[in-house]
């Protein structure tokens, strides 16, 4: 277990670290000088030239890539900061601490800043959506795997393939349709504004109903295709033989077993609906950090593109490495390999 557990901690830090070379890669050789970019499209040539001078920009890409990585882990001083560059950049936690993403260009603060205030309303939202999401797929998963074959599973069967085939953009269209434009029981949009009529939680109900239809629709078919799976294995038809009672077997012997499978798919939900709700929260106006992704690629801010990105992406690698442990635990004949 010991050993395991240290390979996929090493595995993990080596997938992460190639994943951000190949990030800082794209988005330095995206189209437009760098300097241009962060200057904007009214500067001058010469100002291009003298920020490249100040920041090394033509170093090469390794050598960026290094810095960068560097500054990021508080080894090195931001250099976009400070007097020397004109731009009137500072923060006031200095230049050199870990987790120094750089300055947001869109809104002049250190980006540290401005993910504070955004991540808090992503995380509400996901922690809603996850905690709803799990119970009621597998549920609704175990139900149709243990009645397959009866009203009960095509019930449940038509009704997620619905959901599944339906993009989120239409669930939220249709959901606003009814709940706000027609009854007028809910807000249509979700600002989360201080003095607005609607309370928090009311403005969450709709984009936490979104994410939710959307992944427990196809974790529940992922868990319903895996509970008939381990329901024809030899172990299951021994524990009945056993006079064990249904609702023994089923999780006790069943649940278990057929855990294995859907766990990297409700992990991978999970990362989608931390990082992943762009079109949830554009649509409700939600200030979170799918929306301040949408802002970021819109206005061009390159250090808050690469800042979203790379928590995409640690999140996307850090819920694999959760999926591998989540087998060792539930299979112990990876425990003992």
């Amino acid at each position: 277990m010991k050993r395991i557990l240290i390979n996929r901690i090493v595995q993990f830090l080596v997938i992460l670290l190639i994943a951000s070379f190949l990030l800082f890669a794209v988005t330095e050789f995206s189209p437009g000088n760098v300097a241009a970019k962060i200057l904007g499209p009214y500067a001058l040539d010469s100002q291009v030239r003298m920020l490249t001078g100040r920041l090394h920009l033509d170093d090469p890409l390794l050598t960026r890539y290094l810095r960068w990585l560097a500054t990021l882990t508080g080894l090195l001083p931001n250099q976009l900061g400070g007097d020397a560059t004109g731009l009137g950049l500072t923060d006031p936690r200095g230049a050199q601490y870990f987790g120094n993403f750089g300055f947001s260009l869109m809104q002049g603060r250190p980006i540290v800043d401005v993910l504070a205030d955004r991540f808090a309303h992503t995380v509400t939202l996901a922690v809603w959506a996850i905690g709803l999401t799990i119970p009621i797929s597998l549920a609704l998963g175990v139900l149709a795997g243990t009645t397959a074959g009866s009203w009960i599973d095509r019930t449940i069967t038509v009704i997620t393939v619905t959901l599944t085939s339906l993009p989120e953009f239409v669930v939220s269209v249709a959901l606003i349709f009814v709940f706000s434009a027609s009854l007028g029981w809910l807000p249509g949009t979700s600002p989360l504004a201080q003095g607005d009529r609607w309370s928090e939680a009311s403005q969450l109900v709709l984009p936490v109903a979104v994410l939710v239809i959307a992944s427990s629709a196809y974790v529940t078919r992922i868990v319903r295709s895996s509970v008939v799976d381990t329901l024809a294995r030899p172990f299951v038809r021994t524990a009945r033989l056993k006079g064990l009672s249904p609702l023994r077997v089923t999780f006790f012997h069943v649940l278990r077993n057929a855990l294995i499978a859907p766990i990297t798919v409700i992990l991978l939900q999970i990362n989608w609906i931390l990082t992943g709700v762009v079109v949830v929260e554009a649509i409700f106006a939600y200030p979170g950090i799918g929306r301040l992704m949408l802002e970021a690629a819109l206005f061009g801010d390159l250090y808050l593109i690469q800042a979203l990105t790379l928590i995409s992406l640690t999140v996307a690698i850090a819920t694999q490495f959760l999926g591998d442990l989540a087998y060792v635990l539930l299979d112990p004949r990876i425990r003992v390999a």
